[in-house]
């Protein structure tokens, strides 16, 4: 009979849940976003007033003439306001992706520049502020996350000072890919975190950290498959190359609650005979120990 993961007997979801609030609350934050977004607005309109097209708008704002993080900002208005079709992540990425294959692909659903230059002719206060409300909407995604793995190394290092090491980023910057840490693995796995043993480096665990702030639905049903692929690819490697590993899933967050998530965490939690643990912040203590992680 399948050994019952440790999630399996908690009662209440809810009290194991790390509240993190990064967000900044109404009305608030339509000073904040005002004050971040008004210059690149205007900029913006500028560049709506100069351009001949939508498409040249866009290939205005693509430019390495205009720093990175303005750009942005322009490119999330074009999205906002040219073209809802326009990927963000996509347009950022100005040396592999022309500007011309984004026109040819979705070039018809451009706001007409007639039209912008007409809504941008005059900027007033209340256009201004909200669409830098609108633009700044989700400038604190990710946040919690980072603030999440934070607060686990911090807790990590206290707990486990010389005798096991975590190394990973604590808050944006690139994750590390399995391969290059798990010898034998192949294709793209990247984790949040990787532990090993303090005197000879032996890796002995890799995690996959996730504060989810809200969850359900279509969401919820991806990540059930993305971490299930994670543990058996990670397994068979092991199997292959006769490592002794661990996998954490460091999961928190009120969206951990939502049914279907909360039945992935509990399904994934002991499985491959007890290699693989689920924990948030406040279960770690009692899930995250130095016999489970050293146990062979």
């Amino acid at each position: 009979m399948a050994q019952q993961g440790f999630f399996c007997t908690i009662q209440d979801p809810h009290s194991v849940i790390t509240a993190i609030d990064s967000g900044i609350r109404f009305p608030d934050v339509v000073t904040v976003m005002r004050s971040k977004y008004e210059a690149d607005i205007r900029l913006f309109a500028e560049l709506i007033r100069q351009s001949s097209s939508s498409g040249d708008l866009l290939a205005r704002i693509r430019t390495p003439a205009i720093p990175a993080p303005r750009r942005m900002a322009l490119l999330k208005m074009f999205r906002r306001c040219v073209s809802g079709v326009c990927d963000t992540e996509a347009t950022k990425k100005i040396t592999t992706i022309s500007t011309q294959s984004f026109i040819d692909a979705y070039g018809h659903t451009f706001t007409p520049i007639t039209k912008l230059k007409q809504q941008f002719a005059a900027l007033t206060p209340e256009i201004i502020t909200a669409l830098a409300v609108l633009v700044g909407e989700y400038d604190n995604r990710g946040q919690q996350g980072y603030v999440l793995t934070g607060l686990f190394f911090d807790w990590f290092e206290d707990s486990f000072k010389n005798q096991l090491t975590i190394e990973g980023p604590r808050g944006s910057g690139p994750d590390i890919e399995l391969s290059t840490v798990l010898p034998g693995f192949v294709g793209g796995c990247p984790c949040d975190f990787v532990i090993r043993q303090a005197d000879d480096r032996q890796l002995k665990a890799v995690g996959f950290a996730r504060y989810d702030s809200t969850r359900g639905g279509a969401q919820s049903d991806d990540r059930t498959g993305g971490n299930s692929g994670k543990v058996y690819n990670i397994r068979q490697c092991c199997l292959t190359q006769k490592v002794n590993l661990k996998v954490i899933f460091l999961a928190d967050g009120p969206g951990l609650t939502h049914r279907d998530t909360w039945k992935e965490a509990c399904d994934l939690d002991c499985v491959w005979d007890d290699n693989v643990r689920v924990t948030t912040l406040k279960t770690a203590p009692q899930r995250i120990t130095a016999d489970w992680l050293l146990a062979r």
